[in-house]
């Protein structure tokens, strides 16, 4: 194992992370938005703090998969996992830590009850749905549908 390996920790989110995911966010979409961050993580937090993960490298955040478990949404009877944003810092990409956080929100997901684990991806998204076919994921029976009403 590198050392580089070794020295990967995942573990739960905590408030103390906020920072550090706005912050991987600005990277990878431009945009700096810690009030939009701040209140999906308080949410998560409080749903259930051991859902959603962090990785640490060398002790500092580097990336991040907000999840929760949910039942009987969208006619859906069974318990479902869902997983809403993840992101990894573009310097740390490719040390397959998106895998290794998605790995450890299932184990969760799975001890709560989850018998599947659902999240929704745009459509021209091709290469964050590329990940998620990696790690398993595979179309689902159901249609996202939506209208503008504004």
């Amino acid at each position: 194992m590198s050392a580089v390996a070794e020295q990967v920790r995942i573990r739960p989110l905590n408030e103390l992370d906020i920072a550090r995911i706005v912050s991987i966010d600005e990277r990878l979409t431009g945009v700096y938005r810690p009030e939009v961050w701040e209140r999906r993580i308080m949410y998560y937090l409080r749903r259930d703090p051991d859902a959603s993960q962090v990785a640490e490298l060398g002790g500092k955040v580097v990336g991040f998969m907000l999840a929760d478990i949910r039942g009987g949404e969208f006619g859906l009877e069974e318990t479902g996992g869902w997983i809403e944003r993840f992101g990894v810092d573009p310097d740390f990409q490719g040390r397959s830590l998106g895998r290794k956080l998605f790995e450890a929100v299932v184990v969760h997901l799975k001890r709560q009850g989850a018998a599947t684990v659902r999240t929704l991806v745009e459509k021209s998204d091709s290469e964050l749905a590329s990940f998620l076919r990696a790690v398993g994921f595979k179309d689902a029976p159901l249609a996202a549908l939506e209208m503008r009403i504004s």
